[in-house]
């Protein structure tokens, strides 16, 4: 970072896979120079925490709804496939050949996602299983959290960017660190439900349960609809160095389900709905790794990529700010912090990560620039 530019104080709250993002852009931003603390309550050696989302998601790029109604959204997912694409020498990402198959007829016309997946074909009858009619191939992308999180982090802390684990209640607690004239980036996931000066009830939870194998006969992503609106089907393999050849097997989309515990029941679903599939996953080379039940954190109206500025100490209707150990002064009454929110994005987080990311740095830029002028 640039030493001839005074620093900018930017508190990264979240260390998921937005707020890892969004603090690798800043850290690589060549006109503002930020000095940035990632706090969060779990951090990427946490990969057993289901107290997060990032640790259990697909990770891969496919095509959903929102983004095909909603601009915003296509462009963030735009973003993110190009600059994924482009990743795959890294060894981070797997280039993803993929089977969509549906028990409608299909035609690529009606897809808008048709100019972003790369080579996109319909797939001739003969290549579709039973029970369904139609299918498209495509090409496209997957991750693996284990390794693509901790890599994010490697690259901040080798830009000087400091990390703190804490559980943080109230934005009141962050006065201090963001400062008078710093930015707060609240990439908190579902915790924005709860923490006060926050207190979004728009979220909530879509509960997915996988099951991670190792199965190196499987290198192409196998995906098909559901007649069961809370089911899901789908072999995605990932890249990996540490753990080679894995997929994750899925799932299931239940919404506003809290429920962290693993169902059995569920797996079994999960599994022979895979194997119908993919039979090799019945053979001796396929082994079961590992079940994950993970909770998506999604919002009502989509994602929430804003800037707002709040008033300091909070106030509240409620009236039940804890105290955070600070004596208020009068010039503390004047304050107010510049929050840019990052959240919400269901199970779309990786896709749409770079995309949002980019956009939350032109709003912090755009800040920073106005403060200047003043």
């Amino acid at each position: 970072m640039s030493s001839t530019k005074a620093e900018q104080s930017l508190v990264v709250l979240g260390a998921g896979v937005l707020g890892l993002t969004i603090a690798y852009l800043a850290a690589l931003a060549d006109d503002v120079s930020f000095n940035i603390r990632v706090i969060a309550r779990e951090l990427p050696e946490d990969m057993d925490s289901q107290a997060w989302a990032s640790p259990y998601a697909g990770a891969n790029w496919f095509p959903m709804e929102l983004g095909g109604r909603d601009k915003r959204v296509r462009k963030w997912e735009e973003k993110t496939f190009n600059k994924l694409w482009d990743m795959i020498p890294t060894g981070l990402v797997k280039l993803l050949p993929t089977k969509l198959y549906t028990t409608r007829g299909q035609d690529i016309s009606d897809l808008w996602w048709k100019d972003l997946a790369r080579n996109i074909r319909i797939l001739s009858p003969s290549d579709v299983p039973e029970p369904f009619k139609a299918g498209v191939a495509f090409d496209t992308v997957s991750v693996n959290p284990a390794e693509y999180l901790p890599w994010l982090q490697s690259e901040l802390v080798s830009y000087g960017v400091t990390f703190e684990r804490r559980n943080v209640r109230s934005l009141d607690e962050l006065r201090s660190l963001v400062g008078p004239n710093g930015i707060l980036v609240n990439a908190s996931a579902l915790g924005s439900r709860s923490i006060i000066g926050v207190e979004d009830t728009k979220l909530y939870p879509i509960r997915g349960q996988t099951i991670l194998v190792h199965a190196p006969g499987l290198q192409e992503c196998l995906l098909a609809e559901s007649e069961v609106a809370e089911e899901a089907t789908y072999i995605i393999p990932r890249p990996g160095k540490g753990q080679s050849d894995t997929a994750i097997l899925g799932g299931t989309f239940q919404s506003r389900n809290w429920d962290t515990s693993l169902d059995m029941q569920i797996a079994r679903g999960i599994f022979d709905r895979c194997a119908a599939l993919a039979p090799y996953l019945k053979s001796a080379e396929s082994r079961i790794l590992k079940h994950n039940v993970g909770l998506r954190p999604a919002r009502e109206g989509g994602p929430r990529v804003e800037l707002e500025r709040i008033a300091m100490p909070l106030q509240s209707t409620h009236d039940l700010i804890p105290w955070n150990g600070s004596p208020t002064s009068d010039h503390d009454c004047e304050q107010s912090m510049l929050v840019v929110h990052a959240y919400g994005f269901g199970p779309a987080g990786f896709q749409g990560s770079w995309g949002a990311a980019e956009e939350v740095l032109e709003l912090m830029k755009t800040q920073v620039a106005l403060k200047h002028d003043t």
